[in-house]
């Protein structure tokens, strides 16, 4: 499986939109776990106040990625396939954290 990153842009209203879609992202996912695995998202922050997301997966291909956005019912803007990881420190904890 190859690395990717997924962009999605202005995709949910409101966090709970998002866990509803996450959910069905997630159930979606477990079905194809021969071809996909999903490894972790950023949610955005968009300027229109609107939520995004960052989502790391690794897949088979990008049209697997693909697929799956569609049988999820998820939008999806962008993959890229990811060439190399450098990691700098540990993802940090943002649970309990002031904004």
């Amino acid at each position: 499986m190859k690395t990717y990153v997924i962009l999605r842009r202005n995709g949910w209203t409101s966090p709970d939109d998002a866990q509803i879609a996450a959910a069905r992202s997630k159930a979606e996912g477990d079905k194809m776990s021969d071809d996909i695995r999903w490894i972790r998202s950023y949610v955005l922050a968009e300027a229109d106040g609107s939520i995004g997301t960052v989502c790391i997966y690794q897949a088979t291909s990008e049209q697997a990625l693909r697929d799956h956005s569609t049988l999820a019912d998820i939008h999806l803007d962008e993959i890229v396939e990811v060439a190399d990881t450098v990691v700098v420190r540990p993802d940090p904890t943002l649970i309990g954290q002031a904004s």
